[in-house]
């Protein structure tokens, strides 16, 4: 992580604060990292290929995995702010000195932004009685995503469960098919949390993916496609 930052240190000429960086811990270096990155792609400077990690994506309705299928995926919080606890181990969030292994991705927004669905899939669960408080999961083929902290609750009606929140406009049934980029929710506080968030998570084959890893990668993707669109035709 620390050459990764140094990397984007360079690029961002503000290389008289690395000095500093060196004494950090991992996870301030990570969040650091992530603050950075976001700051380079905003201006130009840099794509999320300066990375070393990649990550492998399975397109919807096909058993097949493979490289370069983020086309139709949808970054999933509107009016995003800054990524405030990345996947791994981390402090608990109530203050205490324990560890915990955190299973996702936060990202801050203001309360009542609006949540889109990364991927196209099927809604599997809706729930409002966990610490991921108010929270949709939709399965995608291989990829299983969950959305945590959204406001609204969950009702029952003929033996369907919803998530409504009627001041967003908002209800989303188990079994319903939702498309890529659609308003699934909205940012909110239910569940154990300490301030407005989307808690982003990831599984592959029933196993947790760093949702980083999986961002990093459609970033690219869309650099790469949007360099070749500025290619002439004619020298492709």
């Amino acid at each position: 992580m620390l050459r990764t930052i140094r990397l984007l240190i360079n690029r961002l000429n503000l290389s008289e604060l690395l000095p500093k960086f060196s004494r950090l811990s991992q996870r301030r270096l990570t969040l650091i990292g992530y603050a950075l990155l976001t700051a380079a792609i905003a201006i130009g400077l840099a794509s999320p290929s300066i990375f070393p990690e990649t990550a492998r994506a399975v397109e919807v309705n096909s058993n097949q995995v493979a490289m370069g299928t983020w086309v139709g995926a949808s970054f999933p919080v509107e009016n995003f702010q800054t990524y405030t606890s990345p996947f791994g181990l981390r402090r608990s969030p109530d203050g205490a000195y324990s560890q915990e292994y955190h299973r996702g991705l936060d990202m801050a927004a203001p309360q009542g932004s609006y949540i889109r669905n990364w991927w196209t899939g099927k809604v599997v669960e809706v729930s409002d009685d966990s610490a991921c408080g108010t929270s949709v999961v939709v399965e995608s083929g291989q990829w299983e995503h969950i959305y945590c902290h959204m406001n609204g609750h969950v009702e029952k009606e003929d033996g369907k469960r919803s998530m409504v929140d009627r001041a967003g406009g908002i209800q989303i049934w188990e079994g319903q098919t939702v498309q890529a980029g659609v308003r699934i929710g909205r940012v909110g506080m239910t569940g154990r949390t300490t301030g407005p968030h989307l808690h982003w998570g990831l599984k592959f084959s029933g196993k947790w993916v760093d949702p980083a890893l999986v961002l990093r990668a459609m970033y690219s993707e869309q650099a790469n496609r949007r360099s070749l669109s500025a290619v002439p035709p004619s020298v492709r």
